[in-house]
């Protein structure tokens, strides 16, 4: 359980920029994906059930301007900071092992 800080930059612009900060990285790459979704829920309000595959989450955090997560490092009392592969590379253990579980 390690605090995890999101940043985001969806636009070019730097006012465009948010943070959200979560319990453990997995809450926080469960964020992105939420985040995902909600952007097709904006995209598609009129469909009641919306579905995606691992390749389209990938390509939407790929086109926002920026992506990182700092995650506290309890050794050192600091956070480290983690790019946009990261992110996605915990995203895919996270997806496999959730689909894991459900067969």
């Amino acid at each position: 359980m390690s605090h995890t800080i999101l940043l985001m930059q969806p636009g070019p612009k730097p006012e465009t920029r948010t943070y959200s900060d979560f319990e453990s990285v997995n809450e926080c790459m469960e964020g992105v994906c939420k985040i995902y979704e909600e952007h097709l829920k904006r995209q598609n309000p009129h469909t009641p059930s919306i579905t995606y595959d691992i390749s389209q989450l990938f390509d939407f955090i790929d086109q926002l301007a920026d992506l990182s997560c700092l995650v506290y490092q309890k050794s050192t009392s600091t956070y480290a900071p983690y790019t946009k592969e990261w992110i996605k590379e915990k995203i895919y253990i996270l997806l496999r092992r959730q689909a894991n579980a459900g067969q």
